[in-house]
């Protein structure tokens, strides 16, 4: 007999993985006590990818039939959802062998759009020779470039920030599992801003943590602090930032961290930005949500609605405004039990402004707190506004019923941000100098670049040390 432990080591998977597994009934499990035990047998003769294949619908993986590139830099492509990095990628001159998603919609979404892409599922199932067969290649020193998003869930600030305890956080860790497995010259990791405060909350015992002179599940940031550690212990330079999107051409306030590593012999330099908020330094400013859709065609307009409920009081709002501009009488009313929560609470009954970079897009723009409304038409903003918003292709086909594609969409990176990506690192690899602008700011928060955000987290090391000593010579007397 198994325990749940042996059978994810097995499997190359998690332990909550199975623990689903056996839930869903797809594993064979007897209980004993609190623990759950498999039969040998029954692991023996079983394959985590065929649940994922074999189900009515589901695309298949396939083999890359796009050619290995002697003249551009080629990748590998993790959570790659609707494609839009990719695109971004490609469009800097990058080229996208395999892509990696376990999502059937999105995987509909790349087929019906990228015919010669490689295609797997999810990144827990294969191995570094599978993932080289996916994208016909014939060594993984032919993998130039490894990008990804591990689902944000785990980290973001809106959930419960159980990190790598989630299992959407073991991805993140099987993802980093694969960058030092198959040492490309780069690799990407984007993220939520939560990242760089998700404490870790599972105990992980290798040679990374046993280095660590703390508890890192005490420390806010300590998930990011492991994953660079983890990194540079693998010979990458690592750097990072927070970056709002709106800075590098797209019309969205829209922040995330992009850590980039090399194993080349200089760190990446922050990504170059090509917009500002007040046209600083000679750039353009940011683009508005007036421009992004300025030549959207107004009958091809799919979209869902608003309750009648909240209708009412949308319909009440100007193009910019929230909750916050109601009468006071109609703000208690229509918050319900939310008005006397904390925070901005800025998603309620929102209203996008025309002069003005959308918001974050979200998956589903019609929930309550992340409503996105359109700045004069009483409807959420419609699927053909998300891709603009997001810089998809007019042509770029988005799969699934109108929530998936929702949901594809807001959880796409912005392909301006992928081009960034893409440029900043061919000019690396180039040895071409970027072009710095002094005191640049990236993002409306402070001290979130690699060099700050480390210097405070073993601040706040340090000053934990110095208190918990005080506490214990305090004792002592």
């Amino acid at each position: 007999m198994l325990s749940v432990l042996e059978v994810a080591e097995t499997l190359n998977c998690s332990e909550q993985y199975v623990r689903k597994l056996i839930r869903e009934g797809k594993i064979d499990a007897e209980r004993v006590g609190k623990t759950w035990l498999i039969h040998q047998t029954t692991i023996d003769n079983f394959n985590l990818k065929d649940i994922k294949l074999n189900k009515p619908g589901i695309v298949q993986d396939r083999v890359s039939t796009r050619k290995y590139s002697k003249s551009k830099l080629n990748v590998l492509s993790f959570f790659s959802g609707a494609m839009g990095l990719d695109i971004g990628l490609e469009k800097a001159g990058l080229n996208v062998l395999l892509a990696c998603e376990i999502d059937n919609p999105s995987r509909k979404t790349i087929v019906a759009n990228d015919k010669e892409v490689g295609l797997i599922g999810d990144i827990r199932l294969y191995n570094v020779e599978d993932i080289l067969h996916h994208s016909n290649l014939k060594s993984k020193d032919q993998v130039d470039v490894i990008v990804g998003g591990p689902p944000c869930q785990a980290f973001s600030t809106a959930g419960k920030r159980m990190g790598f305890q989630d299992d959407r956080g073991n991805v993140f860790l099987k993802y980093i599992d694969l960058i030092t497995e198959i040492k490309p010259k780069y690799a990407v990791l984007e993220n939520v801003r939560g990242l760089m405060s998700t404490p870790m909350s599972i105990d992980l015992n290798d040679k990374i943590t046993r280095k660590f002179d703390f508890d890192p599940k005490e420390f806010t940031g300590s998930s990011l602090y492991y994953v660079k550690k983890r990194l540079e212990d693998a010979g990458y330079k690592i750097s990072f930032n927070l970056y709002n999107s709106a800075n590098f051409g797209v019309p969205q306030i829209r922040e995330r961290v992009v850590i980039i590593c090399t194993l080349m012999d200089t760190t990446v330099p922050y990504l170059t930005p090509s917009n500002s908020d007040n046209a600083t330094y000679g750039l353009p400013k940011w683009i508005t949500f007036k421009e992004a859709v300025k030549n959207i065609d107004k009958k091809n307009c799919d979209h869902i609605n608003f309750s009648a409920k909240r209708l009412k009081y949308i319909e009440m709002l100007k193009p910019g405004q929230n909750w916050r501009d109601l009468p006071e009488k109609i703000q208690k009313e229509a918050m319900g039990n939310s008005f006397l929560l904390g925070g901005g609470k800025t998603g309620f009954y929102r209203r996008l402004s025309w002069d003005k970079p959308s918001p974050t897009l979200v998956t589903h723009p019609a929930m309550p707190a992340t409503e996105l409304a359109h700045p004069t038409i009483n409807r959420p903003l419609s699927i053909q506004e998300y891709k603009k918003v997001q810089q998809f292709p007019d042509e770029w086909s988005i799969e699934g019923n109108i929530i998936d594609q929702y949901k594809q969409i807001g959880n796409a990176v912005p392909v301006g941000l992928g081009y960034a990506i893409g440029t900043t690192i061919l000019n690396h690899y180039n040895k071409k100098s970027p072009v710095v602008y002094d005191g640049f700011s990236f993002s409306r928060y402070k001290n979130t670049s690699d060099k700050e955000w480390e210097s405070d987290f073993i601040a706040q090391v340090k000053k934990a040390k110095t208190k918990l000593n005080q506490g214990i010579l305090e004792f002592a007397f």
